[in-house]
């Protein structure tokens, strides 16, 4: 079976230490490289869509998640305080409280809305140590969030155009849902807010929802809203969730968030959750068990692979790895052992591209490319095979070549 953790330790993504602690891996610098591509893509796409994103601490006073409701129905997930003078602080176990507080900053015109404040910030779950694996289950959380506040009248466009973001977001990283869920509310005390509230928010998210096949879950709605989820499943046929959108009119009134209307009146913003693809621990679990460790080229931690066939070519080889880092690639050079040896281990690397330079191709500053899939092209002019990559890459596609 393919195994995330098990592709990890090979392809060096990331390691699992113990004196680090369970459930706290670390990204080592290849896991980094793809994490930090998709990132750049996701923030990217997130500002061009209107995001503002912000930064905000990764814990608070414990009156702040007191106040968002999370200490009441969530203290079980939630470390312990940590005391600091008459403070108690604790590590937040979501974004959403500090983006309240980012919203009352200042006073809110209905011009502003909808604000969409988004971050890729951390927050902390303690996990039982039985359910924690790999990236896929962890304690410290890397999460891709975003807080929409809207008038009521918006929420709905709002929903929509997330979830267009969300498949778009989805295609260009490869993955592919398993369904969508519409998480409901269950019975039981565990659940905030009026039931006025709630079938209005489950009126948007179906009316969200119309043409999309789904499957209703009552009982897994967050305690203060329903929500969109978007499932994918592993290799093991374990389903989660890598993506959300989520209905929330107890915030804002707990915060006392507010804007004026265009006839000078006070009103309560409606707030929308989102995560376009989640934790990067959760997705990248998932991408290395989906693409077996070999990742579309534009997030792959390297690009290409330089191969001089003797020591001959170094000065030809390091004068095209210039040239491919100034193009915005990543490039690693390796003249270490045989020929045929690193052309196997940059196949076991997965690296979408390696660039061999022999003595005829230095003499024409030209390089032979090789392509994952185990195709050769014809040497070409180096300036061409750094443009063919970074085509691929720029056009973030799945493919090797361009397109046409």
């Amino acid at each position: 079976m393919i195994d995330h953790r098990r592709l990890g330790r090979e392809l060096d993504l990331f390691v699992s230490d113990p004196l680090a602690g369970a459930g706290l891996p670390i990204w080592l610098p290849a896991g980094a490289a793809a994490r930090h591509a998709v990132e750049e893509y996701v923030r990217e796409l997130e500002r061009r869509a209107g995001y503002q994103h912000v930064y905000s601490p990764p814990l608070g006073r414990r009156e702040l998640f007191a106040l968002s409701g999370h200490l009441g129905h969530f203290a079980d997930e939630m470390f312990p305080p940590m005391r600091l003078g008459g403070d108690e602080l604790l590590l937040r176990p979501a974004l959403c409280p500090h983006h309240a507080l980012v919203y009352r900053a200042r006073g809110r015109s209905y011009r502003e809305l909808p604000l969409r404040v988004g971050e890729l910030g951390g927050m902390y779950r303690a996990e039982r140590s039985g359910v924690l694996g790999g990236l896929s289950r962890v304690r410290a959380i890397s999460l891709n969030d975003a807080h929409n506040f809207c008038t009521l009248e918006q929420v709905g466009d709002e929903v929509r155009e997330i979830l267009r973001l969300i498949r778009q977001a989805h295609a260009a990283l490869g993955v592919r849902p398993a369904g969508f869920r519409l998480s409901l509310r269950g019975p039981g005390a565990r659940y905030v807010g009026d039931d006025a509230s709630w079938a209005r928010a489950e009126e948007l998210l179906r009316a969200a929802l119309d043409g999309v096949e789904h499957e209703e879950a009552p009982g897994e709605a967050a305690f203060y809203g329903p929500k969109i989820d978007i499932q994918v499943v592993d290799a093991a046929g374990r389903e989660s969730t890598i993506s959300t959108v989520q209905i929330d009119f107890d915030k804002p009134e707990k915060f006392d968030l507010s804007y004026t209307d265009a006839a000078g009146a006070r009103q309560r913003p409606v707030l929308v959750h989102r995560s376009l693809v989640g934790s990067m621990e959760r997705l990248f679990a998932y991408l290395i068990e989906e693409h077996e460790g070999a990742f579309p080229p534009w997030y792959a931690p390297v690009q290409l692979l330089l191969l001089p066939v003797d020591a001959g070519q170094a000065g030809a080889v390091d004068r095209v790895a210039r040239r491919a880092v100034d193009a915005g690639l990543r490039v690693e050079v390796d003249a270490g052992g045989s020929l045929g040896a690193r052309v196997r281990d940059a196949a076991r690397r997965r690296v979408p591209y390696v660039g061999v330079v022999g003595a005829r191709e230095a003499a024409a500053d030209a390089v032979a490319l090789r392509l994952r899939d185990g195709r050769s092209l014809d040497p070409m002019p180096a300036a061409d095979a750094v443009r063919l990559v970074g085509a691929v890459v720029a056009a973030r596609s799945a493919q090797l070549l361009p397109a046409g």
